[in-house]
């Protein structure tokens, strides 16, 4: 569902959990984040969230890995990490068991890399197989990060190339060459333990806000967390990663659904440089199993940075946080 429809959905729910009256829930009432928190006690929380999806690579095992690590990563982002997870399927009679063991197979080692075990599941038979994870984390009260709290003059970090979307849609239709399929896969299954690792490493309070960016792309996360923070995002076009193909992919016109809706919602708050170009359309692609985008104090950034290339994780410098317009991301 696109954002703007999600957000009818839930529009009247809004008023039933009045966060006042739910002082332990930390996050996942009055603002949108990556996962919801509750707070145990004075030290601790636990972080929950739930995703699934259709697949999106031809192999099995490879979509099993890749939903988990989509999964997986909106612990990473409240800075917690991963305990426990449990099996969300919906699988066809039609297709061979052997395949949904496969899957389950592929989100089962990406949840022992990630340090957690899997303790059951679900699943319910589906037209169309569909796989994720409900997923427990746990983080100490004081090192939990938020998507919100970016200060003007912070860097903006990313760490995973952009254009999962669009290199899906291709490999959909036929027009995706194999190693750019192959970095895609590559890039979806990887975790994003090392960035959390590394924030670890630097001072606390190196990173103001943290965010991963998934469904709503690069634009939309970055709006959500300009917007929670009362300020503005300045997007560098030119320092953006991109998977290989992504932006001659896009410059031939292969886009999705979720772009075309990520693009009608969010370019209210989008203020483009250019003149709309492929590296500009795609920060409305929706990513699986993106990145995480930090926002950095200046002051640690160096640090950061060789934290981040001690854990063996690429990381790149895309941007900063500006002084409004509120909720916007511009790119220059």
């Amino acid at each position: 569902m696109g954002p703007e429809g999600l957000s009818q959905v839930l529009r009247p729910l809004k008023n039933m959990f009045p966060e006042a009256d739910f002082p332990d829930v930390l996050r996942g009432l009055s603002a949108p984040d990556d996962a919801a928190v509750l707070k145990l006690d004075d030290t601790n929380a636990l972080v929950l969230t739930a995703d699934f999806f259709a697949p999106i690579v031809d192999d099995p095992y490879e979509f099993g890995a890749i939903a988990a690590a989509n999964a997986l990563s909106d612990i990473y982002a409240m800075g917690a990490r991963p305990i426990l997870a449990i099996n969300l399927v919906g699988f066809p009679e039609s297709l061979d068991s052997a395949v949904l063991s496969d899957i389950l197979r592929g989100g089962a080692d990406k949840v022992l890399e990630a340090g957690a075990i899997v303790a059951g599941g679900h699943t319910t038979k589906d037209d169309e197989p569909k796989y994720g994870l409900a997923v427990v984390g746990l983080v100490a009260v004081d090192d939990l990060l938020a998507n919100e709290g970016a200060r003007p003059g912070d860097r903006l970090v990313l760490t995973k190339p952009l254009g999962t979307g669009i290199v899906a849609t291709a490999l959909k239709r036929n027009q995706a060459g194999e190693a750019a399929v192959r970095a895609a896969t590559e890039s979806m299954m990887r975790l994003s333990a090392a960035p959390v690792a590394a924030i670890r490493k630097v001072p606390a309070g190196a990173v103001h806000a943290l965010t991963d960016i998934t469904g709503f792309s690069l634009a939309g996360h970055g709006h959500e967390m300009a917007d929670l923070s009362g300020v503005a995002l300045k997007i560098d076009t030119d320092a953006l990663p991109f998977l290989p193909d992504a932006v001659s992919l896009a410059a031939q016109g292969v886009s999705s659904g979720g772009l075309a809706r990520n693009r009608d919602y969010f370019e209210q708050w989008t203020q483009l440089a250019g003149n709309g170009g492929p590296e500009e359309s795609l920060l409305f692609d929706p990513q699986t199993s993106g990145g995480l985008l930090m926002s950095v104090d200046p002051a640690y950034l160096d640090a950061l940075m060789a934290a981040m290339a001690a854990e063996g994780q690429d990381a790149w410098l895309i941007g900063e946080v500006l002084d409004g317009p509120k909720g916007h991301v511009i790119t220059g």
